[in-house]
């Protein structure tokens, strides 16, 4: 037995030997805490991206604003070589004057948003509404290519000058859960707990509706209809769009204009239209819209490091956001903890070896447009693998865009060799409620991927829901929506990760190259 044990003392030591523990430096992580509760900006920031820019769609007006507002912000700090750099966007557009109204059969205003890349109506437009419902619209499963055979053939020459209803009404069932969620233990736990391997069966064939709803839109403009008209998949007055992003491309011929009803007035108009009673609406939309827009960027600033200042930590999150509501869950939330971590280690005088660089990215609800553009001019050829210079110098990345809930852990897009290094700067932030590691990816799909696709170490941390489900890319997604403990929270964790990645030895391990 007490040779049993002196073997497995033997390789307890060479583990250690070979697997040394990962440090970590209470006495700033103490300070961090401090500053990040007591000297807090992160809801300031919030305040001025939400309430002040709104929505911020690449290249308009709103987002150009906030991107010369960031870099002033980053200079104050102290930040160095506070930037602008460019990115391929397409059409620019934001909305100018909006109104809808029912009229017929009693007057009513209605809860609706413009969709992006709509064209305006030349004025207040009057028309009948119609319910054109396309079969099968709810299920994607059941969709196919003769559902919308089918409506081109029922619509031929019925749709001049009408308003389009374009679904049929959608049962709205009470809320019975609570809309605001935190991650319980249980749940974490099963993040946390290994994959386990399952037998890869072909993936189902399921009909992309996305061409032919193309297809729809462009058949109602040559048809000479007034509006086409979509209701929410939410409720309680909330307005999710929906937009094809084919239109932010120049080569493609610009929609009719694409209204989103809250499902309650969209199920009244529609319940009206099949008890044949007469509805008709006035719709008064005005956008500005810019082709090749040549005000769509990154916003890049650093803090220059030390004995290992040719290496690079970058955080980031994106700054552009959807347009029916200011976009603070979605992701001003992001850019307030990046930018209040930049701040809190700067404000310390945090002496770093490596330099840490923040990003906010233009272009992330167009594809990641801003991330991969970087990537390109800065790591690398996605495409083909071709490696720049840089690439070698980029310990990791780390983003925040999953809300505004407090970080609970973080996603290690399946790179296991940094499981220790996570869990043990995870160790003296457990009483912040951030304990886990989880393998797997992210399951929403940001600006880290963009990174991981590169070959690089690129990170999302996990975070609580709250409402993030019910109200990013809708008109509720406003300041309001924002917990400021919980921003605090997360850009307390954010700077520690940071410092100790640009205080490291190494850089961060990497999976190994993708292969192209």
């Amino acid at each position: 037995m007490r040779k049993i044990l002196l073997l497995l003392l033997a390789a307890e030591l060479s583990a250690v030997a070979l697997f040394p523990q990962e440090k970590t430096d209470p006495g700033v992580i103490g300070r961090i805490k401090n500053e990040a509760f007591q000297n807090s900006k992160a809801m300031e920031h919030a305040f001025w991206l939400t309430d002040v820019f709104g929505p911020r769609m690449t290249g308009s007006p709103g987002f150009r604003a906030a991107c010369e507002w960031a870099i002033q912000r980053f200079k104050e700090y102290g930040l160095e070589d506070a930037r602008k750099e460019k990115l391929s966007w397409g059409r620019d557009w934001s909305c100018t004057r909006f109104t809808a109204h029912l009229l017929e059969p009693q007057y009513a205003p209605l809860i609706a948003v413009p969709m992006p890349w709509s064209p305006g109506t030349n004025g207040p437009a009057v028309g009948e509404v119609i319910l054109a419902p396309i079969r099968n619209f709810y299920d994607r499963a059941c969709l196919s290519e003769s559902d919308f055979d089918k409506f081109f053939e029922d619509n031929r020459g019925k749709v001049k000058g009408k308003m389009v209803l374009i679904q049929q009404p959608r049962e709205i069932s009470p809320q019975m859960t609570p809309s605001i969620k935190r991650f319980s233990a249980e749940e974490l736990a099963e993040l946390a707990a290994p994959p386990v391997a399952s037998e890869q069966k072909p993936a189902a064939k399921i009909f992309n509706p996305y061409t032919s709803i193309l297809k729809v839109i462009q058949f109602l403009r040559d048809e000479g209809t007034l509006a086409l008209i979509w209701g929410s998949g939410h409720s309680y007055g909330t307005v999710v769009l929906f937009t094809p992003p084919a239109y932010r491309e120049s080569n493609v011929t610009l929609p009719l204009p694409l209204i989103c009803l809250a499902p309650e007035h969209y199920n009244r108009l529609a319940r009206l239209l099949e008890k044949k009673i007469p509805v008709r609406l006035e719709v008064e939309l005005q956008a500005m819209i810019r082709e090749d827009t040549p005000d769509a960027f990154n916003v890049i600033a650093e803090i220059p490091g030390g004995s290992k200042k040719d290496e690079v930590v970058m955080l980031g999150a994106h700054l552009d956001s959807w347009t029916a509501g200011t976009g603070a869950a979605d992701n001003a939330a992001g850019c307030a903890v990046v930018m209040e971590a930049m701040r809190i280690l700067k404000a310390l005088d945090l002496k770093m070896d490596r330099t840490v660089r923040i990003a906010l990215w233009g272009g992330e609800e167009g594809a990641g447009l801003g991330s991969k553009t970087y990537i390109r001019d800065h790591f690398a050829d996605i495409e083909t693998m071709t490696l720049k210079p840089e690439h070698a110098k980029l310990s990791c990345y780390f983003n925040l865009d999953n809300g505004a809930g407090k970080i609970r852990g973080i996603y290690l897009e399946n790179n296991d060799k940094v499981k220790p290094i996570f869990e043990a700067w995870l160790a003296p932030l457990k009483d912040l409620g951030a304990t886990t590691v989880a393998i797997a990816g992210e399951p929403y799909g940001t600006d880290n991927r963009s990174f991981d696709q590169a070959g690089l170490p690129g990170f999302q941390f996990i975070q609580d829901p709250l409402d993030y489900d019910t109200v990013y890319h809708s008109n509720m997604d406003v300041y309001d929506r924002l917990q400021a403990e919980d921003l605090k929270q997360a850009a307390l964790i954010m700077a520690s990760f940071v410092y100790h990645a640009a205080m490291r030895g190494e850089l961060l391990p990497r999976k190994p190259l993708p292969k192209r």
